[in-house]
């Protein structure tokens, strides 16, 4: 983690109520990966400072310049171009991409996308195939095309059937899960627990047999290791509010699979979705 004092060189609103705000902060975008967040030093109209955790959405390290998408209230309703910014990053665990994936499935709702942004550019540079399904409520709260790298596809589903697919994005994953080697997801619990559920009866769908380890293979890697997330059709990052970003307070934590509760600081903002106990609806 570095922390450096950022200075803001746009601000726009590219959605109702979401804004793309990009910041000149070389020592935080340096080492940065998809998944990963900052933790901004902000002071809110009313006096309060606080540190807020925003996902980094883009990084480009020979301009030093990141991205992230922000709301228009609170502190970042105040903060104009020129601005600086006390800014700590990268932070957290990232997306953990198996170098012999070539298609990825990536699925997002609303402004949770910052999460998987960056991967989107990782994987157009690194020559993998790359499907985007996107929800959103309306046609008018959709993500612009024209901030996605050309060799994406990107697919829509709104709630109201104003833009492609009428309906939950979950819907449209069933036709791609048969292409994609990994997937990744972002967005509110309800959608992650979809997605996971889903998840954990491709196998079964697909026809995929299941095998035994064979003899002398070794122990299968460690719950919440990278290569047990590499290993992972479904990654997931979640959105909750960090307040310390060190792992002492746990007000970030999520409950775990094995019952232990995971600090989505440190151990995440990325887990397998195998990794996580998902709550019935």
């Amino acid at each position: 983690m570095r922390v450096a004092g950022a200075e803001l060189v746009e601000r726009r609103e590219i959605v109702s109520g979401t804004w793309l705000t990009a910041w000149h902060a070389p020592p935080v975008v340096s080492g940065a990966r998809a998944g990963q967040y900052v933790h901004v030093r902000a002071t809110d109209p009313g006096g309060l400072l606080r540190r807020l955790p925003y996902p980094i959405a883009t990084a480009d390290a020979a301009s030093g310049m990141l991205t992230l998408l922000t709301g228009g209230s609170g502190w970042a309703g105040t903060v104009r171009v020129g601005d600086r910014a006390d800014v700590a990053g990268p932070l957290g665990r990232p997306f953990e991409v198996d170098p012999r994936s070539r298609h990825l499935l990536l699925v997002a709702e609303g402004p949770s996308i910052a999460s998987l942004r960056l991967l989107l550019d990782e994987a157009v540079r690194d020559g993998r195939s790359v499907v985007l399904l996107y929800g959103a409520p309306t046609a008018s709260s959709v993500y612009p095309t024209s901030l996605l790298p050309d060799e994406v596809e990107y697919i829509v589903a709104t709630a109201d059937g104003s833009l492609g697919h009428r309906g939950s994005v979950a819907d449209l994953v069933e036709g791609y899960e048969a292409w994609a080697d990994q997937a990744f997801a972002a967005g509110p619990p309800a959608l992650l627990a979809a997605l996971t559920a889903q998840a954990s009866g491709r196998r079964q769908r697909l026809g995929v047999a299941t095998l035994g380890r064979k003899r002398g293979g070794g122990r299968p890697p460690a719950a919440g290791s990278a290569e047990a997330r590499r290993k992972a059709f479904l990654q997931v990052a979640v959105g909750q509010s960090v307040g310390c970003a060190a792992g002492t307070c746990f007000g970030c934590s999520v409950e775990g699979a094995a019952g232990v509760p995971l600090r989505a600081c440190r151990e995440g903002p990325v887990f397998a979705a195998d990794e996580l106990a998902w709550a019935e609806s």
